[in-house]
């Protein structure tokens, strides 16, 4: 069961780093592959305690302007 559920997790986290990267171009973070990345790697953390990467993180995976 314990692994069932970290699979789970690592999908979402997964499944946050390719939505996030794949909408990067809509967001207002600076163009460099190594912002990118890392922006993208650190999704979770970053979601919970900055708000202005909040509004980006919808922006690239809604397309949406706040």
């Amino acid at each position: 069961m314990g692994q069932l559920i970290a699979l789970i997790v690592f999908g979402i986290y997964i499944l946050g780093i390719w939505k996030f990267f794949s909408g990067y171009n809509r967001t207002n973070f600076n163009r460099q592959l190594p912002t990118k990345l890392m922006l993208s790697l650190l999704w979770p953390v970053l979601l919970v305690v900055n708000t202005s990467y909040r509004q980006n993180f919808t922006k690239a995976l809604k397309g949406k302007d706040y």
